[in-house]
């Protein structure tokens, strides 16, 4: 795979509007180098059937605690700190319509 050089990156930065200095040209050239490498590895794997798909790396477990029930405030005690209360519940703008 060919090198990009500073005057590609230069061009795609101007594609995409972006002022780099002549220090970022050639850190960014360097950066797309291995980008492009990286990639260009993965498009050479030409048959992975049999590898199964995953979505981590490593296996993930999930660390959960039990339910226990504990008691709580009293409903009174919680619904007189709140700025507005209705029929035992909190009071709170309406965010959305009929027509939303």
């Amino acid at each position: 795979m060919p090198d990009i050089t500073r005057d590609e990156v230069a061009h795609l930065a101007r594609l995409a509007r972006l002022a780099l200095d002549d220090a970022e040209l050639d850190r960014l050239a360097g950066e797309l180098e291995v980008i492009l490498g990286a990639v260009a590895q993965i498009a050479e794997v030409t048959d992975a059937a049999d590898v199964p798909p995953t979505t981590h790396a490593v296996p993930l477990e999930n660390v959960t605690r039990p339910d226990v029930i504990v008691p709580s405030l009293p409903r009174d005690t919680v619904l007189a700190a709140a700025p507005a209360a209705e029929d035992g519940r909190f009071r709170v703008p309406q965010i959305l319509t009929d027509e939303s």
